[in-house]
């Protein structure tokens, strides 16, 4: 069993904001391996599925961004899953756009979704999916900055940086995450 988890803020006004491209990438995923019927349950929008011959479990917290670790931890606690069963992906200021970095353990730096979910994980130690997002100008506002679209011309190549990101999702599914970073970290 895997878990996959998108950070993002619920809402139709957050949903083309740089901090919901871990919600884009597991709407991507979904549609990808026909994985629809997402559901309300531990505090997020949950849907499963079949991949490859793995039970998928894919997750969006509606709690938002801040309080991310609640909904992953309730729907831990509901399957007895474990942490090793977790793959987190969210928005990443210090990889450029168009990039990936994958990383199974380290601190928030400075990302707040990522905080909550190290203060319920209770580790460091978790599988994660960086997805670039740039960093804002000097002297823009960081929060302003996250919650802003993505500019037109990040939109049009968006879907190459989440097909990506899906390649790294199944990839995961199939190695150990040691060798998913080795193909997807450059």
């Amino acid at each position: 069993m895997k878990c996959f988890i998108g950070l993002g803020n619920p809402g139709k006004q957050y949903e083309m904001n740089r901090h919901n491209v871990g919600f884009m990438a597991i709407d991507r995923f979904a549609a990808k391996w026909g994985i629809s019927s997402f559901q309300n349950k531990g505090k997020g929008l949950l849907a499963e599925g079949n991949v490859n011959g793995t039970k998928v479990f894919l997750l969006k917290p509606m709690t938002y961004m801040n309080l991310s670790g609640e909904s992953m931890r309730a729907v831990l606690d509901f399957y007895k899953a474990k942490v090793e069963d977790v793959v987190i992906i969210y928005d990443d200021m210090d990889t450029p756009f168009g990039q990936i970095r994958l990383r199974y353990q380290g601190s928030a730096g400075g990302h707040n979704g990522i905080k909550s979910i190290i203060q319920h994980a209770g580790t460091q130690s978790f599988n994660r999916i960086r997805v670039g997002v740039n960093r804002p100008a000097p002297g823009y506002n960081i929060a302003d900055y996250v919650l802003s679209n993505f500019s037109k011309e990040e939109m049009k190549s968006l879907g190459d940086v989440l097909d990506l990101t899906c390649e790294a999702m199944l990839s995961s599914l199939d190695e150990p995450f040691e060798k998913t970073m080795g193909k997807f970290n450059k």
